[in-house]
């Protein structure tokens, strides 16, 4: 059998809307330019190009530390560079990666990894970076233990996922690359318990509580918007709220909240309260209880803070004293 290898797929996203807003010409150039740009970041960290899918990438790579550090450095620049571009343009990366052995046959690759890496890559979101619990099992093996290279990778547990094709949940992490996450988030081992199984036998419901409001919603409510105005499914009605700030959806047996807004949310979970995770344009999957800071982070005490809870599926409206309980301190929701 093959040695095992990091198989990472790169696509970008809202591609399909950009074509419908500027042409196939002008669009199509950019996407050549950008697939080239990934095979070359591919290429100067010792990976393998092993196709191109129109607008997606198929790379190869011996070593999980160099494939993490690349697709690193591609979020990290690409976004970069969409600062600079026209809306229309503004095609994020989803990056999906699994590790484990593969066949080369004609030219090409196949194996578990390879689809696994395509369907992470499909179900990460722009801008994100998703990858089985291999990759990671795969980087602490090649590595020393605490070592610097396995020390400034940063990720965080998701749990167990639904995956189309695949009988049973699968473990994913999200590779972190904005430097403006919190550091006490990083290298979380811990997985969560099985959403989607948990999620079935509930009903699937999502609470959330924003001052003296509080609303349930079921799956069959789904996507739930929170915003300013007035026909968001949850409105919070704070200036630093954009008029659709925020967006909730089931997405493989788990909530995902998704940032759209122009000044970014920050999640923090009930457990570990300390650790607070930045979305800017971004995703994180709910689970359990917790709050989401709209427009600034929970260090401004006047922050718009909207609490949910996705166990208990039901959530009384909650004050600022409610909260201490939970969080140990006096953080509006």
């Amino acid at each position: 059998m093959s040695a095992p290898v990091t198989m990472v797929f790169v696509d970008l996203a809202d591609s399909t809307a950009a074509y419908a807003a500027l042409g196939n010409a002008p669009v199509a150039e950019v996407v050549s330019k950008v697939t080239q740009w990934i095979g070359r970041v591919c290429d100067a960290h010792q990976g393998r190009i092993v196709k191109y899918l129109g607008d997606g990438v198929l790379a190869q790579f011996a070593d999980a530390q160099q494939a993490i550090e690349a697709v690193v450095f591609m979020q990290q620049s690409h976004t970069e560079r969409l600062r600079k571009w026209p809306e229309p343009l503004h095609m994020g990366l989803k990056i999906g990666m699994a590790c484990g052995p593969v066949v080369h046959k004609d030219g090409d690759t196949y194996g578990d990894p390879v689809n696994l890496a395509a369907r992470l890559s499909d179900l990460a979101g722009a801008h994100t970076i998703w990858a089985d619990d291999t990759v990671i099992t795969h980087l602490r093996q090649t590595h020393p233990r605490n070592s610097p290279v396995v020390d400034k990778v940063r990720y965080r547990s998701l749990g167990l996922i639904r995956v189309r094709g695949l009988a049973q949940p699968q473990s994913v992490f999200q590779i972190e690359w904005n430097e403006e996450l919190s550091s006490d988030l990083m290298t979380v081992r811990g997985a969560l318990h099985d959403l989607s199984r948990d999620a079935q036998s509930s009903g699937a419901s999502i609470a959330l509580a924003w001052l003296g409001t509080s609303r349930v919603f079921s799956v069959s409510d789904m996507s739930v918007t929170i915003g300013r105005t007035p026909d968001s499914s949850f409105v919070v009605s704070d200036q630093r709220v954009s008029r659709t700030h925020a967006r909730i959806e089931f997405i493989n047996g788990s909530f995902m909240l998704s940032d759209v807004s122009s000044f970014g949310s920050w999640v923090r979970f009930a457990d570990k309260p300390e650790a607070e995770i930045l979305l800017r344009r971004n995703q994180c999957i709910l689970h359990a209880a917790g709050e989401i800071a709209l427009g600034a982070p929970f260090s401004d005490f006047s922050a718009a803070t909207v609490a949910f809870d996705v166990a208990a599926g039901q959530l009384a409206p909650l004050g600022r004293a409610a909260t201490r309980s939970l969080f140990g301190d006096s953080t509006q929701s």
